[in-house]
């Protein structure tokens, strides 16, 4: 029979379970993932020791990325590839419930790189960042608008896409937590946007949802819609997907355009690497440039950047866009989603309240 325990402190009256859910690796998933490569295991709840923290999952951030370390002999400088069995990696939002960690309290709200369950107990030496109190919002906009996925969008296309009155946008991916954000920021700028998306219903959503001009159906011949959509060239390519379509999109570029490497989402299931575009020269003849970011680098610009997309969100410039599955038995299903292109917006989990 399961029983809980109740934690002191500032979080006093918060019961806590003896044991927790967790979304371990049930196989390496081979090409896209599907369900049966998650499971959903109890696990024995243990309380924090000298210099750990207890926390409380209240989201799970379900990130297309994540997929590359997933894989047998992924491990990079970034992070190790996962072990068979054990939680999935991942970004969360959570409580700190019980703490013997000097620099977080009982009641802390923490965005971590933890895993993919209801408790994580650690000592807090990976991604750990204290969820700002200044920004009235609900809670989940920390994991997208206002988290990686809000600072991707917005620093890639303020700093290194630069979109100017009357230029055509290209968006790749352009449904997803980060193409979406994107695309907006660049109609806020003045720019006519385009987005590549797959299937008409989604050609449809993005255009209602999140102002886009035009759409491509990337399920449909590419380089005929590219030609119609974007007949004087593609003056910016915000690129989340990599792969044959950058090729594609390289064969429209415009004179100076600026090609952001953002994501590669066709890369991340590849059984076997994929080529590289045979149309590089294509940045040269054109004089355009292509540059690839990492956010975490303009960390001391968060704030500015957060309080600017809030603004635009109040002024009903900006929509933020989730696609929301309750409870951690579903967080594999959900990762799956991603892949299948069911997704609007940020796709999070949500474990508690």
């Amino acid at each position: 029979m399961a029983w809980s325990w109740r934690v002191h402190g500032p979080a006093l009256g918060v019961h806590v379970k003896q044991t927790y859910r967790a979304t371990v690796l049930a196989a390496r998933p081979r090409g896209i993932p599907v369900p049966s490569d998650f499971a959903v295991v109890e696990r024995p709840l243990v309380l924090p020791g000298p210099g750990q923290v207890l926390i409380q999952n209240l989201f799970v951030s379900l990130d297309a990325g994540f997929r590359h370390w997933m894989d047998e002999g992924s491990s990079d400088h970034i992070l190790p590839e996962m072990p068979i069995g054990e939680p999935v990696m991942g970004l969360t939002l959570g409580r700190v419930v019980a703490s013997q960690h000097p620099g977080f309290a009982d009641g802390d709200l923490l965005m971590a790189r933890l895993a993919w369950e209801e408790y994580s107990l650690t000592d807090a030496t990976d991604f750990f960042v204290k969820v700002p109190d200044e920004y009235d919002c609900p809670l989940s906009y920390h994991l997208g608008i206002l988290g990686d996925t809000g600072m991707s969008a917005y620093f890639g296309m303020t700093d290194i896409a630069r979109p100017e009155v009357g230029e055509t946008v290209l968006v790749s991916a352009a449904g997803g937590a980060v193409g979406s954000i994107a695309g907006q920021v660049a109609k806020i700028y003045g720019a006519r946007t385009v987005g590549i998306v797959s299937g008409a219903a989604k050609c449809r959503q993005i255009i209602e949802q999140f102002g886009y001009d035009a759409a491509i159906d990337r399920t449909g011949d590419v380089p005929q819609q590219l030609a119609a959509t974007c007949p004087d060239g593609v003056n910016v390519y915000f690129d989340n997907v990599s792969g044959p379509l950058l090729e594609q999109v390289l064969n429209n570029i415009a004179v100076g355009a600026r090609v952001v490497l953002c994501g590669a989402v066709a890369t991340y299931s590849a059984s076997t690497p994929l080529p590289g575009p045979s149309n590089l020269f294509n940045l040269v003849t054109n004089q355009a440039s292509m540059e690839g970011f990492m956010t975490h680098l303009q960390h001391d610009r968060y704030p500015e950047a957060r309080t600017q997309l809030l603004a635009w969100a109040a002024e009903g410039r900006l929509r933020n866009a989730e696609y929301l599955m309750e409870g951690i038995e579903n967080a594999g299903l959900a990762f799956c989603h991603l892949f299948e292109g069911r997704n609007l917006g940020k796709t999070i989990v949500r474990l508690a309240e």
